[in-house]
């Protein structure tokens, strides 16, 4: 596995691969959830390429950019295991140079959910992405279906630039009690972990109500609201049933819906979602 963190190094070194090539965007301190993207870019491709960047651009001024935590070691360690060929581990300075003034503005599907509670995080992710898959020229990019509405922004982007890109997702990798893996899980203390399931028991309680034939948005809302309010340590963020593509929400489940829902849980926002479907 060679390990690179300058886009000259990596460009030079991506001349010589033939073949199709996976590619597995992260910003480290890797789990579970992340090998199992490794894994599909691995057997899938010729070439296994995975990133490790941290993107401050995706972080809001109050967010945990700072404290985000990291384990470059571990992550190499771990992606060395999967057998990955190749790793891009660039510097922000690297990415963002003194002056870099391009971003990619995504509209309408970045203007709900996260996008509502984190201005500017979409743009962040946009830009990042963009910039990697001209660095990496992946066949594929592999993303983790946890992140819902990033998905949705990152096909369009690719659809609208016309970029020569395969996006492949991954289902939510969980837990044995059913939470979904993160990187920000490390911030739970023991009380907090337990209370976390609060995210899965009430999107449980979401597919269990449109298997009874609940159709009303509002109704299911309510009674997940309702659910989680019982758990002293949890404070909603949002809750949301929406189209599962273009995210807006729905009055009525006629087919199918994103059930997603952003919750603090103490001091840490956590994010999960499902979809249902007819």
């Amino acid at each position: 596995m060679r390990v690179l963190s300058s886009i000259n190094a990596f460009r030079e070194a991506r001349r010589k691969m033939g073949g199709t090539v996976g590619f597995v965007p992260t910003m480290g301190y890797l789990h579970e959830g992340h090998l199992m993207l490794v894994r599909r870019a691995k057997a899938e491709n010729e070439t296994a390429v995975a990133s490790i960047f941290v993107n401050p651009t995706q972080f809001g001024p109050k967010e945990d950019f700072a404290r985000y935590p990291r384990d470059p070691q571990r992550d190499l360690s771990l992606l060395e295991r999967e057998g990955t060929d190749l790793v891009f581990m660039p510097e922000a300075e690297e990415v963002y140079p003194q002056a870099f003034a391009t971003w990619v503005d995504v509209e309408k599907v970045t203007e709900r959910l996260e996008g509502s509670t984190r201005p500017g995080h979409f743009r962040g992710v946009a830009t990042v992405v963009a910039k990697l898959c001209n660095i990496v020229e992946p066949t594929a990019a592999y993303f983790g279906e946890k992140d819902a509405q990033q998905v949705v922004v990152i096909k369009r982007m690719i659809a609208d630039l016309n970029m020569n890109l395969n996006v492949v997702v991954v289902p939510t990798h969980r837990e044995p009690d059913g939470l979904a893996m993160s990187s920000r899980n490390v911030y739970l203390n023991t009380q907090e972990r337990q209370a976390a399931l609060i995210l899965w028991k009430s999107l449980s309680l979401a597919r269990q109500l449109w298997s009874d034939q609940e159709r009303r948005p509002e109704s299911i809302k309510q009674q997940m609201v309702a659910l989680i309010q019982k758990e002293p340590l949890a404070r909603i963020d949002y809750i949301s049933m929406a189209d599962p593509e273009t995210l807006e929400e729905l009055a009525e489940i006629r087919h199918t819906a994103l059930v997603s829902l952003a919750v603090y849980v103490g001091n840490t926002r956590l994010i999960d979602n499902i979809t249902i479907t007819s």
